[in-house]
């Protein structure tokens, strides 16, 4: 942002939230911010001189204009604090909205307004939560989520009135056009809202979507990816999979057809991503495409292997990235199987043979892995990915260890 637009909105958005917007404050505190807020070395020794003057006469010129007044210190030209002109706010406003786009307060309580007109008969679900959001608006608050609510009571009126037996992208077409909005944008959102006024009690390990079902809407067919020295006993017919180079997909549903799964090698290994999958091969070793987090089926068969052989020795092979750790920590706690991580260390991030295939940490990334370096299984390998800023994809290694056994 620019230093007025940065000024302006943080001095417009913190009235909308005091007291004051509603007309019940019992004190007159000035609405504030101080230069540093605007630019941290506002103060600092090694502040850029020129950026503090640039300030300083962006100041000066919204002091011109009547939008705000300052305050310096008693001796000296350096700013104090930033204090709005309360009796300007409609005028900054407009002036926000017409330079920057800004929406104010009064616009989005408009619009929120707008869509409680709209939606209140929707459905009976879009009924109740516009009786809540009325309320809102009566009350001048502006909800957090405000900006997802069409989209959202687009797709509760479309799916409380549904008969029709459809998949979630075909509901996703129908209510956005799109085939992948409702799965990327409104799923949760939506979902939690079908959850919160459902009688049905939650199974436990339920998926937050499994509530649709009871709108008739079915997810794709999921289906479990495996491959290695293993024989799968279905319907009383055994399957022996070690003759499957790249092993066979069992469709989610076929699992109660599964009375047992012998494993016929020392190994079963969870995989994160399908090149890897693909990629991996051991003949000492059972294969299984994870794709992320354990879903229900997943976690089940994955069950099911463990009660027949619980000697077998059970690993987790992902990114060395906070996904990958967490999606093993998530697996590990689900199953109730400890699951020996498969080259995810720090040894591999050392590696000059990857260190092209390196990438810097988000801010995303360094928030959840702070949180992973408290778990002992993690802290070394995290450690060194925050000291050093790293973190790895797992395609480059399981490619790196087929090269290897080819050149054997």
């Amino acid at each position: 942002m620019e230093y007025e637009e940065k000024i302006l909105t943080y001095l417009v958005d913190n009235y909308r939230k005091s007291k004051k917007d509603s007309g019940n404050n019992k004190t007159n505190r000035r609405t504030q911010v101080k230069p540093e807020k605007i630019y941290k070395k506002y103060n600092a020794n090694d502040g850029d001189f020129e950026e503090i003057s640039r300030l300083n006469q962006l100041v000066n010129k919204l002091t011109e204009k009547g939008f705000i007044y300052s305050t310096t210190e008693a001796f000296g030209t350096q700013i104090q604090s930033i204090y709005l002109v309360d009796e300007s706010i409609l005028d900054i406003e407009k002036y926000l909205s017409d330079k920057y786009g800004y929406v104010s307060k009064d616009m989005k309580i408009e619009q929120l307004q707008l869509l409680v007109d709209y939606y209140k008969n929707a459905s009976p679900i879009c009924e109740k939560e516009c009786a809540l959001l009325s309320e809102s608006v009566d009350n001048r608050k502006v909800p957090k989520n405000y900006k997802e609510l069409d989209a959202v009571f687009k797709a509760i009126s479309f799916i409380e009135n549904n008969q029709t037996d459809l998949y979630i992208r075909e509901v996703s077409m129908k209510v956005y056009g799109d085939s992948k909005f409702f799965e990327n944008v409104t799923l949760q959102p939506v979902c939690t809202l079908l959850r919160k006024y459902s009688d049905r009690t939650i199974e436990e390990n339920e998926l937050i979507d499994e509530i649709l079902v009871d709108y008739h809407i079915y997810k794709e067919p999921q289906k479990l990816c495996i491959k290695g020295n293993v024989v799968i006993t279905i319907s009383g017919n055994d399957v022996d999979l070690s003759g499957f180079s790249e092993g066979i997909e069992i469709m989610a549903s076929d699992l109660t057809n599964i009375q047992s799964i012998k494993i016929c090698a020392s190994k079963f290994m969870t995989i994160e991503n399908k090149t890897s999958f693909l990629r991996y091969k051991d003949n000492d070793t059972v294969s299984f495409y994870l794709g992320g987090y354990a879903n229900r089926y997943q976690r089940e068969f994955i069950k099911m292997i463990h009660d027949t052989n619980p000697d077998t020795k059970y690993m987790h092979f992902g990114d060395i990235d906070a996904g990958g750790f967490w999606i093993h920590h998530n697996l590990c706690e689900i199953t109730g199987i400890n699951f020996a991580l498969f080259y995810m260390s720090s040894d591999e991030l050392k590696n000059e043979e990857y260190e092209s295939c390196l990438h810097g940490l988000t801010e995303n990334d360094i928030a959840r892995l702070k949180e992973l370096k408290e778990m002992d299984l993690y802290a070394h390998t995290v450690n060194y990915m925050l000291e050093n800023n790293v973190k790895l994809e797992q395609e480059i290694i399981s490619l790196n260890l087929m090269n290897r056994k080819l050149t054997v």
